[in-house]
């Protein structure tokens, strides 16, 4: 008789490889082993090896990179959203897409279950099992951080048992930082950053240190599209050329180092690391063109849904009628992101040093502390009493 198959997404990380022998020997399930490449730049060849070493009776790898970046980066890119002030997502939307195709693998496969190796802890629980059950609903989950039959505690107790059934690991008890890497960023958490008070130190991978940055400053010119890039120094490159130049550039300045203490949906606090090189550089470089070509109601109005939109990308809410409405929204006011904009790279700072659009809204003749024939500067005595009209029948009753 034929064993029920269960969908696995699968990195080659300790958590994702101690679950396939945990699945097998708690379950009886044939373990399919799907490994997203979303830009981590790994060896997926070798992973692969290790995912059947490990007991996996099938193995998908699937190249995700471009659509990962047009499908998801853009838009969130778009939306300026960040979470908490600091947040570019990096982890946030990749989960929904490696959700979707396992979904995908799953109906390809006739297998009634998916499994993730997202602790209960954590966001990416959410993010995972809320696209399951947005694409869908009937499919099982089983969570083995979630599940009473799981024993392993402790990234130690993971170690112990990865020993135990000849499982290769690169994790050590001396180093086990929580990373997650994609073509947008690297996140680091655990070991030493668990205390808010000790400073990061030698886990740049993406970038250099503030220390080891060039002494000179880089200028770099990019040109928009609707609000999607499309060249580098007047060079056009795909999606995933431009963003691993961005990425290279970037991290040759320091550029996108971000230590935060943020609000995780489960509701309690944790501290990240994360490099973010070159999408920092777009999110200045997009920020600084809309400032030039969107009108003042539209530019605040998109402020208010950018925050909106990263609680939902955070909360891995991806999959929703509302994220598709304020894409709508969004994607009408990027009809007019268009033109370049120039940037000077320096010691993790990105300044700002031109931009210019067709569609430009800024005046000169209007701007101008010149003498100009547009703007009729008496015309602001009306103005003022009326914008002002309130307060001063408010200070007249006071006086009463």
């Amino acid at each position: 008789m034929a064993k029920d198959k269960i969908v696995l997404a699968y990195s080659g990380g300790l958590d994702t490889s101690i679950i396939i022998p945990w699945l097998k020997e708690n379950y009886q399930l044939d373990v399919i082993a799907f490994i997203a490449d979303v830009g981590q730049g790994d060896d997926y060849a070798a992973i692969e090896a290790k995912a059947i070493k490990s007991g996996a009776a099938k193995v998908y790898v699937k190249d995700l990179k471009n659509e990962f970046i047009t499908d998801y980066i853009y838009p969130t890119l778009k939306a300026g959203a960040v979470y908490e002030d600091k947040y570019l997502l990096g982890t946030s939307f990749a989960r929904p897409i490696i959700a979707k195709y396992q979904i995908e693998i799953a109906e390809l496969e006739n297998a009634k279950y998916v499994s993730h190796g997202a602790t209960g802890k954590g966001n990416d629980q959410v993010r995972f099992e809320l696209t399951f059950m947005a694409l869908n609903p009937g499919i099982k989950l089983i969570a083995p951080w979630k599940d009473e039959k799981w024993q392993i505690k402790s990234r130690e107790d993971a170690l112990a048992y990865a020993a135990k059934y000849n499982i290769p690991i690169t994790a050590n008890k001396n180093k086990i930082y929580s990373e997650d890497r994609n073509i947008w960023h690297i996140s680091h958490e655990g070991l030493d950053l668990e205390d808010p008070w000790n400073e990061p130190k030698d886990l740049w991978s993406m970038s250099n240190s503030l220390e080891n940055a060039p002494n000179e400053p880089e200028y770099l010119e990019i040109d928009f599209e609707k609000g999607v890039p499309t060249k580098i120094n007047g060079k056009a490159f795909t999606p995933f050329e431009l963003l691993s130049e961005l990425n290279e550039i970037g991290g040759k300045h320091a550029i996108g180092h971000a230590d935060i203490v943020e609000n995780r949906l489960v509701g309690m606090k944790s501290r990240g690391v994360y490099e973010t090189p070159g999408g920092t550089i777009l999110y200045e470089a997009h920020r600084a063109l809309e400032t030039l070509v969107l009108d003042k109601n539209t530019y605040h109005m998109k402020q208010q849904i950018a925050l909106r939109y990263a609680e939902l990308v955070y909360n891995g809410e991806w999959f929703t009628p509302l994220r598709e409405a304020l894409d709508a929204f969004v994607d009408s006011t990027q009809r007019e992101v268009t033109g370049k904009v120039r940037l000077k790279l320096y010691k993790g700072n990105v300044v700002l040093a031109g931009v210019k659009s067709p569609y430009s809204l800024y005046s000169h003749d209007l701007a101008t502390f010149s003498e100009d024939a547009i703007y009729d500067q008496k015309d602001a005595k009306g103005f003022i009493k009326l914008f002002g009209l309130p307060l001063k029948v408010r200070a007249l009753r006071d006086l009463k």
